[in-house]
């Protein structure tokens, strides 16, 4: 099987790249080699290219800076999955876009389905709604994948700014009146493949690992398990911090955006593990040996 995946140099890009290159033919391509905002450019590139599967995992992400960049945010984040949903149609192939738990507006207090009403609060969460819409308007068995707070080895996130700021400072906060869930990069590579096959139902799927956490609840388990692989902090407890207070930050964000995995579990017969687990392998795997 032939895959494509773009954003081959993001966090996500980059873990899929790693796990899947022994298994398939597989093509990345990084923001140098592929710019999204460049719809020329994209046209020209993919259409020389052989592929069965074209995943999209690029985007502008800077939710702030979407904000005062608003036709940048909707070329990259909703122009350009038109223009791979009408590639992959041409090809005969299927488009996996990643999208986020930012297109809905946060006011719910229980998980979000994919039947729920996106309502985003933000140009980014309107942006990638409208991405959404684009890439399935083909009608060709195309997947939208939402996740939320995505971590992993290969580009810094929340999670490592927290273990750093620890190592460095006797005092880290975090947000603990925002809450959603954690999806580690190297989960979501492995259930992907499921997802190949054009048979393979469509649509919208939301996927993160189990259960839910504010930030600082999630901060202060990686810092735990941080001191249980006997890493050395300065840091051991987390400061509570509250989303208003974050004068800083252009953009709202949605204060609830736990996304459910109930169909996720149907469609495949599996549930995620849980985001104290992800945490604790991530840990593990990558803090362990430095």
């Amino acid at each position: 099987m032939k895959i494509v995946i773009l954003g081959a140099g993001g966090r996500l890009g980059a873990a899929l790249v790693r796990e899947y290159r022994d298994k398939f033919e597989v093509t990345g391509f990084d923001r140098a080699q592929l710019d999204l905002s460049d719809l020329g450019g994209v046209r020209e590139k993919l259409r020389k290219t052989e592929f069965d599967v074209l995943i999209n995992a690029a985007g502008f992400t800077k939710v702030d800076l979407c904000e005062t960049q608003p036709d940048r945010a909707f070329l990259i984040n909703a122009e350009a999955p038109r223009i791979l949903a009408e590639i992959c149609a041409e090809e005969g192939a299927r488009l996996i876009h990643f999208s986020t738990d930012y297109v809905f507006d946060g006011e719910k207090r229980s998980p979000y389905t994919e039947e729920d009403e996106a309502a985003p609060i933000s140009v980014y969460g309107e942006s990638k709604l409208a991405g959404e819409k684009n890439a399935l308007v083909a009608q060709n068995g195309n997947l939208v994948m939402r996740v939320s707070w995505v971590f992993g080895p290969d580009r810094p996130s929340f999670i490592d700014a927290m273990i750093k700021g620890a190592q460095e400072s006797e005092r880290v906060d975090a947000i603990a009146d925002k809450f959603s869930a954690p999806t580690y990069t190297h989960d979501i590579a492995g259930m992907l493949p499921q997802f190949f096959d054009r048979d393979v139902e469509g649509g919208i799927l939301h996927f993160s690992n189990a259960g839910q956490c504010s930030w600082q609840e999630y901060a202060q388990w990686a810092l735990d398990c941080c001191h249980d692989a006997g890493l050395p902090l300065k840091a051991r407890t987390v400061g509570a911090g509250k989303l208003g207070n974050m004068a800083a930050w252009i953009a709202r964000r949605p204060v609830y955006s736990v996304l459910s995995t109930a169909k996720y579990a149907r469609l495949t017969g599996g549930s995620p593990r849980t985001w104290r687990e992800a945490v604790s392998d991530y840990i593990t795997r990558f803090y362990s040996k430095k």
